[in-house]
């Protein structure tokens, strides 16, 4: 583990809450989060992705879901009460969220938007995150995480 602090660590540590850092190797390009969660020989269900969508009405929306599965589109409209949800373009996620593909995290993004995560979470000792940096991940309390980004939990994966 290294002394490094991304953006996402100065905000917990800021809030005293609790995680540990990883670093996983990595070049500059992102990998999926399956492959994450191997290079950090972690279970991929308490590994979480962190997608952003833009809803119907105009608004954006996070997603959490584990690395291995898939945002059901229909679902996840439903959850945060919106007629229809779509995946916001790679050339958008630094512009709305202020984090780069591969290291966008649910905590620390440029606006607080509406945050869901997959019900799995709650059932978790630990989930792991992004720490907002391709390279780094956080692992937390799930309780802490969604208490703190003020999230709500639903099923909003493709069965």
């Amino acid at each position: 583990m290294s002394e490094f602090k991304t953006n996402v660590m100065r905000i917990l540590d800021k809030n005293k809450i609790k995680y540990n850092a990883y670093e996983y190797p990595h070049g500059k390009e992102p990998v999926d989060g399956t492959t994450v969660a191997k290079l950090m020989n972690q279970n991929p269900e308490k590994v979480f992705k962190t997608l952003v969508t833009k809803g119907h009405s105009g608004d954006y929306f996070v997603f959490a879901l584990p690395v291995e599965e898939e945002l059901d589109l229909k679902k996840a409209a439903k959850s945060v009460g919106e007629k229809s949800v779509e995946m916001i373009h790679v050339k958008d996620i630094m512009k709305v969220t202020g984090y780069i593909r591969g290291g966008c995290s649910p905590v620390g993004m440029k606006k607080e938007y509406k945050t869901t995560f997959h019900q799995s979470a709650e059932g978790l000792d630990s989930i792991i995150v992004s720490a907002g940096k391709i390279g780094y991940q956080i692992e937390l309390s799930p309780k802490d995480l969604i208490d703190f980004t003020k999230a709500q939990t639903a099923d909003i994966i493709k069965s």
